[in-house]
């Protein structure tokens, strides 16, 4: 860790006196082909200062500005400015922004206004969403009139195929398959509700501790149907397979004995 924020700080440090000499070269006081050649190169130093201030950590601290904006002291970024790229290692842990919560008490006109953030990644084929928004005004209906409240609210999706994981600060929610339109909503109920013919039908697995509180929940996935039709139909053959006789028991007759 210390070597690659060694190596950081002294190609800044090159970068940064590059720059500067690009900047203060006689020929872009007059116009002409030479001038363009440096601006361009200069633009160039501009891009590799964003790709080397991407892997800053911002350790060093922060410094004010002639302007009285906060910098980083190594890489020169402006603190609270949004990064248009996000540079990640091939291998290890991954980290993109940092946790948030609602952090106002206030009821904002929309959900736009009201969205701290609202960001989806991709990764490596699951679908991973975090919305962080304080409490809006929406219409449960477009064309209602009457106005209800959104609360304040951290969410975290995560979908996987058809199973989708719904976690916020008061629900844990795994669904197995999603809703179609046009179909009916699904029903809800507590274990205890259900009889016991339901529950057969329910692989629904509950964990507890000794003092008996719940500790998690398993859920087995149901075999899709297309699959199951498939198992059945390889492992038919094997078990439809006619179970032939011993060669002494061909020689029964009809009447039951046997020919000596």
């Amino acid at each position: 860790m210390k070597a690659g924020k060694s190596n950081l700080t002294r190609e800044l440090k090159r970068l940064f006196r590059s720059m500067s000499f690009v900047s203060r070269h006689p020929s872009l006081n007059r116009r002409g082909v030479q001038a363009e050649r440096f601006a361009e190169i200069y633009q160039q130093l501009g891009m590799l200062w964003e790709f080397l201030a991407l892997q800053c950590r911002h350790t060093e601290g922060w410094r004010k500005t002639r302007e009285g904006k906060v910098a980083c002291k190594l890489c020169g970024t402006i603190r609270g400015v949004t990064e248009r790229w996000v540079l990640l290692p091939r291998d290890g842990k991954k980290t993109i922004g940092r946790k948030l919560f609602p952090n106002s008490g206030e009821t904002f006109p929309n959900k736009k206004a009201a969205t701290i953030v609202d960001d989806t990644i991709d990764f490596h084929g699951a679908t991973v969403n975090v919305d962080v928004h304080n409490s809006y005004r929406s219409r449960l209906f477009q064309r209602s009139k009457l106005d209800l409240s959104v609360a304040a609210e951290r969410i975290v999706r995560v979908e996987e195929g058809d199973i989708e994981c719904w976690l916020d600060t008061r629900l844990a929610k795994l669904t197995l398959r999603k809703h179609k339109r046009g179909e009916r909503p699904p029903y809800g109920a507590f274990l205890f509700e259900l009889p016991k013919r339901a529950l057969k039908r329910f692989p629904i697995l509950v964990e507890y501790d000794a003092r008996g509180k719940l500790v998690g929940v398993t859920i087995f996935r149901p075999i899709p149907l297309k699959r199951r039709r498939k198992t059945v139909q390889q492992a038919s053959p094997a078990k439809l397979a006619p179970i032939r006789a011993p060669r002494s028991s061909r020689r029964t007759n009809i009447l039951g004995g046997s020919r000596s």
